[in-house]
C-alpha cells in the first residue's frame, strides 16, 4: 500500500468529529459491565435521551418489552461480541416517548485506551420496512390487475414487443398467463392493427401516438376478436401502454345489421324480379301457344303436300323431325314458364315423384353446351338405381343448371389443366342427392347465408333462387370446400317410396339433337 507522506495525520478528535457527524447511531458499552459509556448525536436523537441520561440506563429501560428483547438476551448478544469480536442481531429499541424502533444492530469489540469496549452500530429500519410493505402491496395490486381484471392491457417497447400483459390480454392472443410473460413477443405476430379503418403497421401506429392515439386490434381465429382502445406513448420511458376493451359483440352486431340491410335491398330486387317474371310468364303464354299451333299446321300441310306428290318423298320425315324437336323445346319452355308462375306466385305446391338421374339427363345438353364454350370437361356419375325423390321436376332441373353454370364460371378463373366438373347422383340417408364438384378457387364463406353474387355481371338471384326452390321442397342445399382444392355444391330432396311411371327413363331431352363435338356421356358408378 502506498502512503501519501503529504496527507495530514488524523488525531483522536477527528474520529470523534466524524462519529458525531455520522447518521448511523453508535453506542459504546463497557465490555465487562455492559454499561453505556458514550453515544453519538444520531443515537441520542433517535432514542430521545442525552448521553448523560443514557449512561445509567439498562437494556430493559431502552428496549422493547417483548420477551425476545429481554435484558438477558441483550447482555448475551453484547458478550458474544466481546468474545468473538462481532455479533449481529435484530433489536427493537424504545425511545424516551415509548416509540418502538426496529433496527439491525451490529456489536463490535474495540480496544480503547481504558480497556476493551463494545461499539454497537444500528439504524432505524422502520422506514425501509414501510417502503418494503408498500412495495409488496404495490406488487400484489399489479399482480391482481394482471390476473383478475377483465381489462386488456399491453406494455410494449418501441419495436412493438410485449413487455407486460394482463391475463385477459394473453388469453385473447391464445397464450397462457400461468407461464412467464412472453417478453419479446411481437404483437403484430398475433394480431392486426387498424387506425381509422385502415390496417397499419406497428411503426405507423407508434408514430401516430403523440401521446395518445385511438387504435383497433383484430385477432383472427375461428371467432375473430375485435378490441378497441388507445395507444399511449409513456413519458420519460421507451415504452407504450395499450388499453383495450372487447367490442366483438358490437362489431358482429354491426355486420349483422349491414347484412340485414343488404338482404332487404336484395329482397326488394327479388320481389321486383318476381313481378317481372310473372309478367313475362303471362306474356309468353299466348305466343308459345300460337307457335305450337303454327308448327302443327306446317306439319299437317307438309303431309298433305307429300301425299299429293308436290314434294319429294322423305322430305316430310325430315321436316317432322325438326318440327318435333322444335315442339319439344316449346313444350319445355311452356313447362318452365308454368312452373315459374307457380313458384313466383302464391300457389299451392304440387309434389311430383321424379328420378334425379332423369333430371340430370334433361339438363346435360345445356350443361355441356355451356362447358364446351370455355373448354370445361363434364364428368357424370349417375347412380345405378333410380334416385326417386319428391320434387317439382322442372324447378329442380333449374337448380341443377344453376349449380353447374356456377361451377363452370368459377373454374374458368383457374388453371386450364384443372377445368373439369363432376356431377354425381346417389341415394343417402337424408334422401336423393346431387353434388357438383369443381376445382376452382373454393368457397370462403357461406354463399347461401348472403345469397349475393360476386360476379361482375350477375344478378345475384341464381344461388338464392336455388336455395328457395330446394327449401320449399323440404330439402337441404349446401356448399363446402373440396378436398384438394375447389368446392362442392349439393342438395338433397326427400326420397319417394312409390315408383313413378317410367321412372327409369332419361327424360324429354334424350332425343334432342346433340352437337357432334360432344361424345356420348361418360358414366362411372
Amino acid at each position: 500500500m502506498v502512503v501519501d507522506s503529504q496527507a495530514p495525520e488524523l488525531v483522536d478528535s477527528d474520529f470523534v468529529a466524524m462519529m458525531r457527524a455520522s447518521h448511523l447511531c453508535v453506542l459504546i458499552h463497557d465490555a465487562a459491565t455492559k454499561n453505556i459509556l458514550w453515544a453519538n448525536p444520531a443515537a441520542c436523537e433517535l432514542l430521545e435521551w442525552s448521553v448523560t441520561e443514557l449512561r445509567p440506563l439498562k437494556a430493559n429501560h431502552m428496549s422493547s418489552s417483548a420477551q425476545q428483547y429481554d435484558r438477558v438476551i441483550g447482555r448475551a448478544w453484547l458478550h458474544e461480541a466481546v468474545e468473538k469480536g462481532m455479533s449481529r442481531i435484530e433489536w427493537h429499541y424504545r425511545s424516551r416517548s415509548g416509540r418502538i424502533i426496529p433496527t439491525e444492530a451490529i456489536a463490535v469489540r474495540v480496544e480503547l485506551a481504558q480497556g476493551p469496549a463494545v461499539m454497537v452500530q444500528f439504524r432505524d429500519v422502520e422506514r425501509e420496512q414501510r417502503v418494503e410493505r408498500e412495495l409488496r402491496q404495490t406488487t400484489s395490486y399489479v399482480d391482481a390487475l394482471a390476473r383478475h381484471t377483465s381489462t386488456v392491457a399491453f406494455m410494449l417497447d418501441s419495436a412493438g414487443a410485449i413487455r407486460f400483459a394482463t391475463d385477459t390480454a394473453l388469453a385473447h392472443l391464445g397464450l397462457s398467463g400461468d407461464a412467464d410473460p412472453p417478453v419479446g413477443l411481437l404483437l403484430e405476430s398475433h394480431a392486426r392493427l387498424r387506425r381509422d379503418g385502415t390496417e397499419v403497421s406497428w411503426q405507423q401506429a407508434a408514430a401516430a401516438a403523440d401521446p395518445v392515439e385511438p387504435v383497433r386490434l383484430e385477432i383472427p381465429g375461428a371467432e375473430p376478436v375485435t378490441l378497441e382502445g388507445s395507444l399511449e406513448r409513456l413519458r420519460d420511458v421507451d415504452a407504450f401502454l395499450m388499453i383495450l376493451h372487447d367490442v366483438s359483440t358490437r362489431v358482429r352486431g354491426e355486420e349483422r345489421r349491414e347484412l340485414e340491410l343488404r338482404h332487404e335491398n336484395y329482397l326488394a330486387r327479388y320481389n321486383a324480379m318476381g313481378d317481372m317474371a310473372m309478367a313475362i310468364a303471362h306474356e309468353l303464354g299466348q305466343p308459345l301457344a300460337a307457335a305450337a299451333n303454327f308448327i302443327a299446321g306446317v306439319h299437317a300441310r307438309a303431309q298433305v303436300l307429300e301425299t299429293s306428290g308436290q314434294v319429294p318423298e322423305g322430305t316430310t320425315g325430315q321436316l317432322a323431325y325438326g318440327l318435333d324437336s322444335a315442339n319439344r323445346q316449346i313444350d319445355r319452355v311452356s313447362a318452365i314458364v308454368s312452373a315459374l308462375r307457380s313458384f313466383v306466385g302464391h300457389l299451392e305446391h304440387v309434389e311430383q315423384v321424379a328420378d334425379l338421374n332423369a333430371v340430370i339427363d334433361e339438363c346435360l345438353y345445356f350443361v355441356r353446351l355451356r362447358a364446351a364454350a370455355v373448354g370445361v370437361e363434364v364428368e357424370v356419375r349417375l347412380s345405378e338405381q333410380p334416385v326417386l325423390v319428391r320434387c317439382e321436376r322442372v324447378l329442380t332441373g333449374q337448380v341443377v343448371l344453376n349449380l353447374c353454370f356456377n361451377a363452370i364460371d368459377e373454374i374458368v378463373e383457374g388453371d386450364a389443366e384443372q377445368r373439369r366438373i363432376e356431377l354425381v347422383t346417389e341415394t343417402r340417408d337424408e334422401g336423393g342427392t346431387v353434388t357438383v364438384a369443381d376445382r376452382g378457387r373454393g368457397v370462403r364463406k357461406d354463399v347461401f347465408a348472403e345469397s349475393f353474387t360476386s360476379k361482375e355481371h350477375g344478378s345475384g338471384i341464381g344461388l338464392a333462387l336455388s336455395y328457395r326452390i330446394i327449401n320449399r321442397q323440404h330439402g337441404s342445399i349446401w356448399c363446402r370446400p373440396r378436398d384438394g382444392g375447389g368446392s362442392v355444391f349439393g342438395f338433397s330432396l326427400p326420397s319417394a317410396r312409390e315408383s313413378p311411371a317410367g321412372a327409369g327413363s332419361r327424360g324429354k331431352l334424350q332425343d334432342a339433337p346433340r352437337n357432334p363435338r360432344y361424345p356420348k356421356d361418360r358414366r362411372r358408378t
